[in-house]
């Protein structure tokens, strides 16, 4: 094995207070650095695969460019960190293999964070194991995509720290685990660009929310306040020095957590407000069981009927040519007639006679129809548990794209949403399909850049189409043939590369201004969870105002004295912290993660938080709370401010 060391322009350095490590191969580690250096101020190293040529990994052609491509990236990441301070805060370091020589390498043994975000969950594991070695104080924050999994996988890893560490308390050790998946926790926002057509949204406990942008009400009008007033943006309409909206605007700059004095002196400026994500369409009506229409195709129902009827017609028409017959001896006569066990018309009246001879051949008409409906019948029954397709009429519903890792949470927070989907997958052993089935969600499998695809998924009378493919040019392709079926739908895409979202958005805005679109990178999406939990913070997620951010977070009430023992509204600080809403579950029931949904199993999971919170309420010691905070506030709260590194001059911070 060939170790390739760090980049020529980059010193070693040992690990310091605020060194986190990210190792991985795709988007989510590019992103994921950025925000810790950007954002957090912190010392950064990535592990990335090794460049072509340097080692044989046995990747491949494809490995070998994804692993160019990473390191050019992180090149850029690592330039824009030297303009910024004249030492570089991001080291790069290339390694064929994951082991243990690598981690220490890269200072893991010190450092104060790991993020293992490689897209394979078996090279995450081995990593983690060897790290938990090296450093049992270690922060592990790892992307697995199995939650059941991921949750032995905590716990096994926080045992071992334990161990590791005898004579020590284990509450008192920092070696949180914690398990992420980037399809988990980009689905609420890929969720909500459908719904609401917007992605500013926060998860906690199974409920969306959202920041919205609201304009400055008129004279005489009162602007509702939502659950809470998150922010005044800023009170400029043009910075002639290009800060608009960061700290530079000074008193003009965008106003994050304001007290109710200060909302009600801003006159004239708007807001940001929290609101919960709804769906104003058609309700999703789940399937209670096997319809009976269903057992039988409309060709084989008309059949049946049409026989019915001449049996009917038969039966009169043999009551009607006997004097003194009963009408059910004449109907009996008809069936035994009909089945050719009657007696010959020998002798009988000609009418009686030709009323037989009907009656035979009806018979023979019923007998290849009865075998029918028993075949389509068992057929029903057997293929019971299979896809269902889009009923007839159906109308308001979302088309969504793709039944992969990040689709198919996307469906099960639609399908948690209430909201009618339509899934279009190609794969019919895609991963999502079983939870199509489960759910009894209408699915087409076909391939969506063949005609007919969309048009059977009745996306010219949907809501909005939603793409979230593996592959940018398919879900682009999908995107531009419904906008030439439908004009004005609602598009909402996954895009992976930056610089292509951004022309794609341009050119659809320009050839559809009326029609809403959004491109979404799950990288994007998930980096800020990440980043949180390497900071340590239960982050459930962060909101962008304007250049500044706001962050939510779940936090125990414990060992906290700004807020233990204080009322909500004494624990308000304008600027830095506010408490939002307390989780009223027992310490035992709650959820070990706000942020991440339950798995849908088609039951109701009421949320436990209580967002209409009494000023007067003390915040007790056993209470867990939401809150909103700036980050820097947020380090503040959680005593961890020394650790931080003050931000560069110039810098946007919160």
């Amino acid at each position: 094995m060939r170790r390739v060391p760090s980049l020529p322009d980059q010193a070693r350095h040992t690990a310091l207070p605020g060194h986190m490590v990210v190792c991985g191969d795709d988007a989510l580690a590019e992103r994921l650095a950025a925000e810790l250096r950007e954002l957090y101020r912190m010392r950064v190293t990535v592990v990335v695969p090794s460049l072509p040529g340097t080692a044989d990994t046995g990747t491949g052609t494809a490995g070998r460019a994804g692993a160019a491509w990473l390191l050019a990236r992180m090149q850029a990441v690592v330039n824009r960190a030297a303009d910024a301070e004249p030492t570089p805060a991001v080291r790069v370091l290339q390694a064929p293999l994951l082991d243990e020589e690598t981690l220490a390498e890269a200072g893991v043994a010190r450092a104060d964070a790991l993020a293992l975000v490689h897209d394979d969950d078996e090279t995450n594991i081995r990593a983690a194991l060897a790290a938990r070695r090296l450093n049992p104080r270690l922060r592990l924050v790892i992307r697995l995509y199995d939650r059941k999994l991921g949750q032995h996988l905590a716990d096994l890893l926080d045992q071992a720290a334990a161990v590791a560490s005898s004579g020590l308390d284990p509450a008192a050790l920092d070696t949180s685990t914690t398990v992420l998946s980037d399809a988990d926790t980009a689905a609420p926002a890929l969720a909500a660009t459908a719904v609401a057509g917007t992605s500013k949204v926060v998860q906690a406990d199974g409920l969306l929310l959202r920041a919205v942008e609201r304009t400055p009400p008129g004279r005489g009008e009162v602007a509702a306040p939502g659950l809470c007033t998150l922010a005044l943006l800023s009170a400029t309409a043009n910075d002639p020095a290009g800060a608009e909206g960061s700290d530079a605007s000074g008193q003009d700059g965008p106003l994050l957590l304001p007290d109710d004095r200060t909302i009600a002196a801003a006159t004239g400026r708007g807001t940001v407000v929290l609101e919960t994500v709804t769906h104003d369409g058609p309700e999703r009506i789940p399937s209670r069981g096997l319809p009976i229409g269903s057992l039988f195709s409309r060709r084989l129902r008309r059949s049946l009927a049409g026989l019915v009827l001449s049996v009917l017609g038969l039966a009169v028409a043999s009551w009607l040519t006997s004097d003194d017959e009963h009408p059910l001896r004449a109907a009996y006569l008809t069936l035994l007639d009909l089945f050719a066990i009657g007696d010959p018309a020998l002798g009988e009246p000609t009418a009686r006679q030709v009323l037989q001879l009907l009656s035979g051949l009806t018979g023979l008409l019923l007998l290849p129809v009865l075998l029918a409906a028993v075949l389509e019948g068992l057929g029903t029954f057997r293929t019971a548990s299979t896809l269902r397709r889009p009923p007839r009429g159906l109308s308001g519903h979302v088309v969504l794209l793709g039944l992969g890792k990040v689709g198919t949470r996307v469906l099960a927070r639609l399908c948690e949403l209430g909201i009618p989907v339509v899934c279009v997958e190609e794969d019919p052993e895609a991963r999502g399909i079983p939870l199509a089935r489960r759910l009894h969600v209408p699915t087409v499998i076909g391939d969506v850049t063949q005609e007919g695809v969309l048009e059977a998924a009745k996306v010219h009378r949907a809501h909005a189409l939603l793409a979230v493919t593996s592959s940018d040019t398919t879900n682009l392709e999908a995107a531009l043939y419904a906008r030439s079926v439908e004009p004005g739908l609602r598009v909402s895409l996954r895009l992976y590369d930056d610089a292509f979202a951004l022309a794609v958005y341009r050119t659809l805005r320009a050839a559809h201004p009326r029609a809403l679109t959004r491109s979404r990178s799950v990288s994007t999406l998930a980096a800020p969870a990440f980043a949180g939990a390497m900071m340590g913070r239960r982050i459930l997620g962060a909101i962008p105002v304007e250049r500044r951010v706001l962050v939510f977070a779940a936090l125990d009430v414990a060992g906290h004295p700004q807020l233990e023992g204080r009322t909500v509204a004494e624990s308000f600080r304008p600027g830095a912290w506010r408490v939002l809403a307390i989780d009223s579950a027992a310490p035992d029931e709650r959820l070990p993660d706000l942020a991440v949904s339950p798995s849908y199993d088609g039951t109701e999971h009421p949320s436990g938080l209580l967002w209409d919170l009494h000023p007067g309420y003390v915040l007790r010691p056993q209470d867990r709370v939401v809150l909103a905070a700036t980050r820097q506030g947020l380090a503040e709260l959680l005593g961890a401010g020394s650790r931080t590194r003050p931000p560069a001059t110039g810098a946007p911070s919160s």
